[in-house]
């Protein structure tokens, strides 16, 4: 199970490294070759000094015009010890490997993605004798993906665009997309981005809505995440999910309803309830066709 977000986004990106291409030329329209290849590479950049630096994420892409290695950092706030590690992790990678380092900054904070988005100058004052400038993807630019046709086009981009939206106004819209995407996948491909999710949303609110939306859908009911969630009180979650998935979609819930919901004791009803939670309109949603 992903531990971490550094953790998961490499798990991610491991699964899907055209994400990060693809996010370079549509999202940030950079020029970057089309790859044919890509090889995960040791993310490890330690000397034999005692000092040990890691960088999130590397990737090599072999492109018609060459060789690139992508280095992806999740970056929460500003660090300012990054304005020297980055430069080195660059200098470093292209003087072991002789291929063009490329620093991706992945972020769901606007003030800490234009804060990454300064460019590093090293030496004499408007006469650097190195430059580094790093491409960020934040919530600025990686588009809002609110729509299920949307995510079932890329879900890959979907998550994304979870991870970089999480704390925003849409994020409830987002996670309900992306649940409908992951749920044309094949079997294996939604376990990873299940976790990537849930470890990269730092709002607690946010998160809760993706766990209640995992275990809405029996799908997920396989997966560590889901079954840890699943664990914590069955009849008592499933009541407790479904009105609080009616609650972030922005629906009232009356009395009548309330009660109703945590009065059930049956397992199946309530599953049944929280999926209708996803898509109602209304919560007297919750009993149509009773």
């Amino acid at each position: 199970m992903v531990g971490s977000s550094h953790e998961a986004m490499h798990r991610i990106f491991q699964k899907d490294p055209a994400l990060l291409t693809r996010a370079l030329q549509q999202v940030l329209r950079i020029p970057f070759p089309e790859p044919h290849d890509f090889a995960a590479m040791n993310i490890d950049l330690t000397e034999i000094e005692p000092i040990e630096r890691r960088v999130d994420t590397l990737l090599r892409a072999e492109t018609d015009e060459g060789t690139y290695l992508l280095v992806v950092e999740s970056q929460g706030k500003p660090d300012e010890r990054k304005r020297g590690s980055w430069p080195y992790y660059l200098s470093y990678l292209y003087e072991k490997y002789r291929c063009e380092p490329v620093l991706i900054v992945v972020t769901q904070n606007s003030a800490t993605a234009r804060w990454a988005a300064e460019p590093i100058h090293l030496g004499v004052r408007g006469c650097p004798s190195l430059t580094v400038r790093p491409f960020v993807l934040g919530p600025d630019n990686v588009p809002v993906i609110a729509k299920a046709s949307e995510a079932e086009q890329d879900p890959a981009l979907a998550v994304l665009s979870a991870m970089t939206h999480g704390r925003g106004p849409h994020v409830a819209g987002i996670l309900e997309s992306l649940v409908a995407a992951l749920k044309t996948l094949d079997a294996d491909t939604p376990a990873v981005f299940v976790q990537f999710v849930d470890s990269c949303l730092a709002d607690t609110q946010a998160q809760q809505m993706w766990r209640d939306l995992m275990t809405a859908m029996q799908y997920f009911w396989r997966h560590p995440l889901a079954e840890q969630v699943r664990e914590e009180g069955r009849v008592e979650k499933g009541a407790e999910m479904t009105l609080n998935i009616l609650r972030w979609r922005g629906i009232e819930v009356a009395d009548h309803v309330r009660e109703r919901v945590e009065s059930c004791t049956d397992l199946d009803q309530l599953t049944t309830w929280s999926q209708r939670a996803v898509h109602a309109t209304t919560a007297d949603d919750l009993f149509t066709g009773e």
